[in-house]
């Protein structure tokens, strides 16, 4: 049924890259990707994924080091079968880009008690830290309301 799933942030370099791949890790026989909704505005398409995502995600045993951020486009939005959004804004930028695709995107952290993931982009080790565990909770609830 959610075969195909997209992870979406703004940049495409911290959080989605990571949400990419821990969904990779507990469910490999979905097909996960990622984008970012300002990936062309800031000039950061083809970019690895933020030095310091990659170090906290390898603390982790996590590793994602080939990953290069790309631009969200009504087609990945129509090619995937569930979009999950870091942030409650992260939807009505959504759903001003694909309309048709509001349906099926839902927030990262649905099953949790928080609403938004935020942004780590220039903030401490700490907060991606936290930005991380946020993250890997998010994944674990998905994988397995996804796998009921």
């Amino acid at each position: 049924m959610f075969d195909k799933i997209l992870v979406v942030c703004v940049g495409n370099i911290c959080r989605s890259p990571t949400g990419e791949a821990l969904l990779k890790q507990l469910m490999p026989d979905k097909l996960i990707s990622s984008a970012g909704l300002a990936v062309e505005k800031n000039g950061l398409s083809g970019h690895s994924a933020d030095s310091m995502a990659l170090s906290v995600a390898k603390k982790h045993d996590l590793l994602f080091s080939e990953h290069k951020a790309r631009q969200l486009t009504p087609s990945l939005c129509l090619e995937s079968d569930l979009i999950l959004v870091m942030e409650k804004q992260h939807l009505e930028w959504l759903t001003q880009l694909s309309p048709e695709s509001r349906g099926k995107a839902m927030l990262f952290s649905q099953w949790l008690d928080q609403s938004d993931i935020a942004d780590p982009y220039h903030k401490s080790e700490v907060f991606f830290e936290e930005t991380f565990k946020a993250l890997s909770l998010s994944a674990k609830a998905w994988a397995r309301k996804l796998s009921s």
